[in-house]
């Protein structure tokens, strides 16, 4: 009975660790380091971007996908964020593995008129393990927090941008 016990009660932190949403493997490895570049193999609403072009700036990147619920129901969130805090030095951008031919029509149709990368390889970079998944990178080009984006991102751009 204890071998079962503890049988189940590895799979089922495996099992958490795989579904919580937002949720990095090494999210406090990042924290107060040099932010992992970013890539996009195409961009929409931009032309690409570099983070190394972007210090002195406040970036969130969000990790998401168009088949993704809670990354859906972020949206509105992201763009209110964006709106309130683009003219005071903050980028947003959010990236998906997804091809640009899936996330473009989706883009457009939810008018995310912020900076989106296609076939984005940058979240395994990062570790992401569940999506909706934002990084803040502070001025100084270092990973200020990580997390789901509807629970601690507005406190963080507002810290950063302090």
């Amino acid at each position: 009975m204890k071998k079962f016990l503890v049988s189940a009660s590895i799979a089922l932190a495996t099992l958490t660790l795989l579904v919580v949403p937002g949720m990095a493997r090494s999210e406090a490895d990042h924290v107060g380091k040099p932010a992992i570049e970013i890539n996009a193999k195409k961009w929409l609403n931009t032309s690409p971007l570099k983070l190394s072009a972007l210090k002195g700036k406040v970036v969130v990147v969000e990790f998401w996908a168009t088949w993704c619920g809670p990354c859906r129901a972020s949206i509105p969130h992201l763009k209110e964020l964006n709106a309130k805090y683009a003219s005071k030095g903050l980028v947003l951008v959010s990236l998906t593995d997804e091809a640009a031919s899936v996330a473009e029509p989706f883009v457009k149709q939810n008018a995310m008129n912020y900076a989106i990368g296609t076939d984005s390889t940058t979240s395994n970079d990062y570790g992401v393990t569940g999506i909706p998944h934002a990084v803040v990178i502070g001025k100084d080009g270092k990973v200020a927090w990580e997390g789901h984006p509807m629970s601690g991102l507005d406190q963080a751009v507002e810290a950063a941008l302090k």
